[in-house]
């Protein structure tokens, strides 16, 4: 198998959906870990679904390409993915009096979302460092939380009694 196959079924593009694959779970799995609505599975669908759609958009029409006569826009099809999502991510939040649930994971869905698409799109390094950015998020933030003076409310994604955070 080539690496690059300009119909977009190369190793180059199975590897660009492992990634999508191998990221979204590693943040499902912190998500699954702290017992959160959504988790391994939800995460890993949604990131590599998201660099499904952008492989398609960007290979699954060379048939009917012909050249100077069909322009193709791949970022169509991300700038869907990105409002087909939102609608997802609404559905994880809910409000009960004061308190709100569910906005990290929707977030999270989002986050796992923009990976997918960057590797579907070819771009590695971007997808790793959202990933990356994301564990500082969930690891690192909650400790610096605990360290700022004053009566912070508990964030929600620390409460071990919450279905939702």
């Amino acid at each position: 198998m080539p690496f690059f196959e300009p119909n977009g079924q190369g190793l180059k593009q199975i590897l660009e959906l492992g990634l999508a694959f191998l990221l979204s779970a590693m943040i499902g799995l912190e998500r699954e870990i702290r017992r959160k609505s959504a988790g391994l599975r939800t995460y890993t669908v949604v990131g590599t679904s998201s660099a499904l759609f952008l492989l398609i958009s960007k290979f699954g029409f060379t048939d009917v390409l012909h050249a100077g006569t069909i322009v193709l826009d791949p970022s169509r099809v991300a700038a869907q993915i990105v409002t087909g999502i939102g609608f997802i991510g609404a559905g994880l939040i809910f409000v009960k009096g004061d308190h709100v649930a569910g906005l990290t994971t929707a977030a999270t869905v989002w986050l796992v979302t923009g990976i997918g698409m960057a590797c579907g799109a070819g771009l590695p390094v971007l997808a790793i460092a959202a990933t990356v950015a994301y564990f500082i998020v969930a690891f690192v933030f909650p400790a610096i939380l605990r360290m700022l003076p004053g009566d912070h409310p508990r964030p929600t994604e620390q409460s071990p009694h919450t279905e939702h955070d």
